[in-house]
């Protein structure tokens, strides 16, 4: 197993890690519209639809929209966690979404037979990948002539007030995310596969007011999971810090964006 693949499964083998990270995001962020809504209203999907959820998680993306989306989907959740893939289909046979199944899938070698789905999700995981190309050509496979990819990521600037803090470990000022796969980089390599891709960004900024949300966050993986305590202690001084000179708040950007690509027919 690779040194990537080692990390995700500890990160990933079930939702805890990630969700001291979602809190962060659900209690904070200052939208008109919830992030899994406004995606949901992007998304070109009809009844009856052949659906592939590629790095799934626990599927809270479906929990949140099931009752905004089209009837009797045909829902296909993949994760390379198998812990994963047995919350999201727990969680997603309670929803009414019409048939659900789930199976452990590399996103590069995914399972299925070409053209076999409508519209393929990938939600802020192209980025895990050693070679995101090759998980975006896989994807561009399983899709029918004329079915959709539909990727999430951010962009460079993406909570850079919080990603600051983190140089005391010994990290770029950056969101790692955004550096591994972030907009240049998703609309390059989605266009040079499917030859067309659209981006909306998803309007929204954060203002924390916990202190210790901060902490937890940036505490649940690498290098702040691993730093010891001198390195703790001066993580939490930096975060006072910052809630001090903003009067008890810390006001972060937030730019995060979603890429549709169409497979030519």
């Amino acid at each position: 197993m690779s040194s990537i693949a080692e990390g995700n499964a500890v990160q990933y083998g079930d939702s805890r890690k990630l969700a001291a990270r979602a809190r962060l995001h659900t209690e904070y962020t200052i939208a008109k519209t919830g992030w899994f809504p406004w995606v949901a209203a992007q998304l070109p999907l009809k009844p009856a639809d052949r659906v592939l959820d590629v790095g799934c998680g626990p599927a809270w993306f479906w929990a949140a929209t099931a009752s905004l989306l089209p009837e009797d989907l045909h829902l296909t959740l993949t994760d390379l966690s198998s812990g994963m893939v047995d919350e999201a289909v727990a969680r997603c046979r309670a929803l009414p979404l019409g048939s659900v199944r789930g199976c452990r899938a590399d996103a590069a070698a995914l399972p299925f037979e070409d053209g076999a789905f409508d519209l393929v999700i990938a939600m802020h995981m192209l980025y895990h990948l050693p070679d995101p190309a090759a998980g975006i050509a896989e994807m561009r496979r399983v899709l029918k002539p004329g079915g959709v990819l539909a990727a999430t990521t951010n962009g460079i600037g993406n909570m850079r007030e919080i990603y600051r803090l983190t140089t005391v470990f010994g990290s770029a000022p950056t969101d790692p995310a955004a550096v591994a796969f972030g907009y240049d980089i998703a609309e390059q390599m989605m266009r040079t596969q499917f030859g067309n891709v659209a981006m909306s960004k998803y309007p929204a900024s954060m203002r924390i007011t916990e202190a210790e949300d901060v902490f937890l966050t940036l505490t649940s993986y690498p290098p702040g999971e691993g730093a010891d305590e001198p390195q703790l202690t001066r993580f939490r001084q930096a975060i006072a810090d910052a809630f001090r000179q903003g009067s008890g708040a810390l006001d972060v950007s937030r730019e995060t964006g979603l890429f549709l690509s169409r497979k030519p027919v």
